[in-house]
């Protein structure tokens, strides 16, 4: 990454330092011979292993009759398996993913239900542990539980705002800092104070005139996968995702889905639900991305947020539910890291925000980087258990009743240079984001590639940065932050923060989907907006002049010729024309089928369901009164079971009949769907 320091802005290219697939030989079948040695990355003492299909039974039969309310055990009721725990000397044995009575279907269809943690005496060769657990049958997959570390642990320091843009000369929203923030508006000329470059006019993600017609739905939630975000800050405590049936930090879980006092998301390096941002090493960096999401716009405080809502108009914004990964001197695993997104997928949110990743296959190793995956294979190889749990989120975010059927992984494509995006966001079924500057040209820093999806606005200090200038956030991105524990503002840099943009926009797009009571399969939605995006391959003509360290006495220029972007930073994400787009994309709302148990209620607000629902009159009535009973208050529909059955509902409004099909079964968990 870039050695450099600077106040309020830096690259904080979250690394993972890898174990290789000639370390351990992950995704090892039975037959497999894994032969060389592990790095001091992959922790002593702990694997992950996936059992095959046919041990269910075993392994659940186990786990129900011996295990303590932990969920932890020292064997597994294999015997093969536990002969080899036994010459291991394990001391503890687990599920990677706790059991959530709501979901545990569908983990068990995608196999997650499988992945188990050993942990055994540190003082056994990994080698040796990975060679005996791969010999047996009954395992299908052993994967080191690897470190994952931030590269960058420096802390921000305070410092006033400065550079007013010409990007909202005339605000929008009564926001006092929105005027820092050109990468939702941009009106260009010289951008910022101390600059020697220019800004674009447009170069940026089109917020001004998508503002018109959305500022976000509540109903939208964004799970920021960082650092903890503060939950109390200000400017974002409105937006912020509450899980109402638990106390925060407490050590009761109250609505049993495994984990503990989970009120605003869940710390997943020290597995509490404290969520950590004053911690000495902390930087913040989760509550920037949060804010660039989500600051609450019109509360004449601090900064905007893409899809912070109207608060001067009542209109709540998207919710940010923090998952954290990165706690100080809490190094984040493997194992942690995927429980997050299946937590995620569980509780609600449709977009994942993710800004960090390893390094690129194509880091230069004489500048430090080790570089990481090269191919998705190899990938899906080194890290079969992030990879399953991704595509868990994938499939099960969302619902096919709501706004979205699927979820959506938005990442940082990196900040080493390097012509190849890092995985895993150069999974084909995430997105990739490269960072811009705020004439459209690539950031200095950014990683580029086939595999990058989108740009953003992410910074560019190196560039608008005036040589021998004591001004150090020139050009930089503006958002809420932490210092010494209090709520600030400040600067950073990255893809870390052109990741936000995106994912922002996403959240934007998706809330005027709400209003306009659209539906959209994620794949689709995703299409969208690539399609809307606009193509900025013009820019990348001729040299780009920048300055390492620029306020360093002496600091040396740097050239790059633009032509070897084209076609390798995607295209510029527009809220704007994605919101355009919406009202003519996906699918008219569909009312859900209902399936409920005898003695139980669903409740369906059906003006979620029709455009200016609120305002319509509903009527219904069912064929089978003995099967169910129904009853409307407003537009919520009370559907009661009465005996087990099959019968239907009749919706009049507007003038239209709808049909609702409903069964009533014992063991219906009375979702609302089937």
């Amino acid at each position: 990454m870039k050695k450099r320091f600077f106040i309020y802005s830096a690259l904080l290219a979250f690394s993972f330092v890898s174990c290789n697939e000639n370390e351990i030989g992950n995704g090892i079948s039975e037959s497999s011979e894994p032969t060389s040695s592990l790095t001091a990355d992959a922790i002593d003492g702990e694997l992950l292993i996936k059992f095959s299909p046919e041990m269910a039974g075993i392994l659940d039969n186990y786990f129900t009759t011996r295990v303590v309310s932990s969920g932890m055990t020292t064997r597994c009721g294999i015997p093969s398996t536990d002969e080899v725990l036994d010459i291991l000397g394990t001391y503890s044995f687990e599920r990677v993913f706790p059991v959530d009575p709501r979901n545990e279907e569908r983990t068990r269809e995608a196999g997650l239900h499988l992945w188990y943690k050993v942990c055994f005496d540190e003082n056994v060769n990994l080698d040796v542990a990975v060679k005996k657990l791969s010999k047996l049958g009954e395992i299908s997959k052993v994967q080191c539980n690897r470190r994952i570390y931030r590269i960058d642990n420096r802390k921000a320091k305070e410092t006033l705002p400065f550079g007013v843009t010409r990007a909202a000369a005339e605000h929008y929203f009564n926001d006092p800092e929105l005027p820092l923030q050109w990468g939702y508006v941009n009106k260009g000329g010289y951008a910022f104070e101390q600059s020697w470059a220019k800004a674009i006019a447009g170069c940026d993600v089109g917020c001004e005139e998508a503002w018109k017609l959305c500022t976000g739905d509540s109903s939208i939630i964004v799970g920021v996968m960082d650092e903890g975000v503060m939950w109390e800050h200000p400017d974002l405590m409105d937006n912020i995702w509450v899980n109402e049936n638990e106390v925060y930090a407490s050590d009761e879980d109250n609505d049993g889905n495994g984990y503990k006092g989970d009120r605003y998301g869940y710390n997943f390096a020290t597995d509490r639900g404290y969520i950590s941002t004053t911690s000495t090493n902390a930087t913040g960096h989760g509550t920037h991305v949060a804010g660039t999401i989500a600051a609450v716009n019109n509360n004449g405080l601090g900064v905007s947020g893409i899809a912070g809502g109207d608060h001067a108009a009542g209109k709540k914004g998207v919710r940010i539910m923090s998952l954290q990964i990165f706690d100080d001197a809490y190094a984040s695993t493997v194992a942690m890291e995927a429980k997050a997104f299946k937590y995620a997928a569980d509780n609600g949110v449709v977009i994942m925000q993710c800004s960090w990743g390893y390094n690129s296959a194509y880091s230069n190793i004489m500048q430090g980087y080790t570089p990481g995956p090269a191919s998705e294979e190899e990938w899906e190889t080194l890290y079969p258990l992030e990879k399953e749990a991704i595509d868990y989120f994938i499939k099960n975010a969302g619902s096919p009743n709501g706004v979205i059927d699927g979820g959506i992984v938005v990442f940082a494509s990196g900040n080493e240079f390097a012509g190849m995006s890092a995985y895993p966001g150069a999974y084909s079924k995430c997105i990739s984001v490269s960072g811009i500057a705020a004439d459209y040209t690539p950031a200095t820093y950014t990683n580029f590639g086939a595999e990058v999806d989108l740009s953003a606005p992410g910074g560019d200090g190196d560039y608008y940065g005036k040589p021998g200038s004591d001004y150090d956030n020139a050009g930089m991105i503006y958002s809420t932050l932490v210092l010494e524990g209090k709520p600030t503002y400040g600067y950073y840099e990255g893809t870390s923060m052109a990741c936000p943009h995106v994912s922002g926009v996403i959240a934007l797009g998706l809330s005027y989907a709400v209003e306009q009571r659209r539906h959209f399969r994620a794949e689709e939605f995703i299409e969208l907006v690539h399609s809307t995006a606009t193509d900025i391959d013009s820019y990348f003509v001729g040299e780009k002049m920048s300055y390492y360290n620029h306020s360093s006495p002496g600091s040396a220029a740097t050239k790059t010729e633009l032509a070897k972007y084209k076609g390798k930073m995607g295209r510029l994400v527009n809220a704007a024309a994605l919101l355009n787009a919406i009202g003519s994309a996906g699918s008219d709302m569909k009312l859900p089928n209902i399936y409920i148990a005898p003695g139980k209620n669903s409740v369906i607000d059906l003006a979620r369901f029709f455009v200016d629902g609120e305002s319509l009159e509903y009527n219904a009535e069912v064929v089978d009164s003995n099967i169910a009973k129904v009853a409307l208050e407003g537009s919520r529909l009370i559907v009661s079971g009465e005996s087990e059955g099959f019968t239907s509902i009749n919706i009049l409004v507007n003038g239209e009949k709808h049909h609702v099909l409903v069964t009533v079964r014992d063991g219906a968990n009375s979702n609302g769907w089937m």
